[in-house]
């Protein structure tokens, strides 16, 4: 049975965005604009989309932004699960934010790369200690018999580190460096203010997109 979306939008309508309206610094912009969503009630402000992509092809799914600085934008997962070996494989990735609230997106092109170890050690020490067990458990990406087999393996996780600190196993975090960033503003009439961010030789130049 075919189903009929197209009557389903809503109208945006959000003060003027400009170039005159950003920093200089696309990190010090997206710093604002998480800000704000995260005051405007947006749940979970931290989800992006991640698209890798494997044999030419693309693929999506979302993840939560850990941490931001001038060398990108980081995330975690496990190093044998699908994003991460096509991320070994093709290191081009993709990341968009939506904040429905705001009527906004952020759009990020970059390359991907592994974090420091002692980067991944400090974040792993620092999540709830069922999240570091199912780490253990997991065998992310790959086939499961059924629900019962994982939850098996969680708790043999949580008799084997019981009283004791789990170890970080093949897991840790990736920062995406970015080559483009676009902040998209949602207007009236779908004439959107988008703003783009591309590297120059004395740091980011900013350019304004017909919507």
């Amino acid at each position: 049975m075919s189903e009929d979306f197209a009557g389903s939008r809503s109208e945006y309508d959000a003060p003027g965005f400009d170039i005159g309206d950003t920093h200089p610094d696309p990190f010090v912009q997206f710093g604002r604009w998480f800000t704000e969503a995260s005051e405007g009630g947006q749940p979970e402000p931290n989800a992006m989309t991640l698209s890798t992509v494997v044999d030419g092809k693309p693929t999506s799914r979302v993840v939560l932004l850990k941490g931001t600085d001038h060398g990108g934008f980081t995330f975690f997962t496990n190093y044998r699960s699908d994003k991460a070996r096509h991320i070994e494989d093709n290191d081009n990735v993709a990341l968009c934010f939506l904040w429905q609230t705001l009527h906004r997106q952020v759009r990020i092109e970059g390359s991907a790369s592994q974090v420091a170890p002692e980067v991944s050690d400090r974040y792993f020490t620092s999540r709830p200690r069922g999240s570091q067990l199912a780490a253990l458990a997991s065998h992310q990406s790959q086939e499961l018999a059924d629900r019962a087999t994982l939850i098996a393996a969680m708790k043999q996780a949580e008799e084997t580190w019981e009283g004791q600190e789990p170890p970080r196993p093949n897991w840790g975090g990736f920062v995406v460096a970015p080559t483009r960033i676009e902040f998209w503003q949602g207007q009236r009439n779908r004439l959107h203010d988008r703003i783009v961010y591309l590297p120059d030789s004395t740091g980011w130049r900013r350019v304004r997109l017909a919507p």
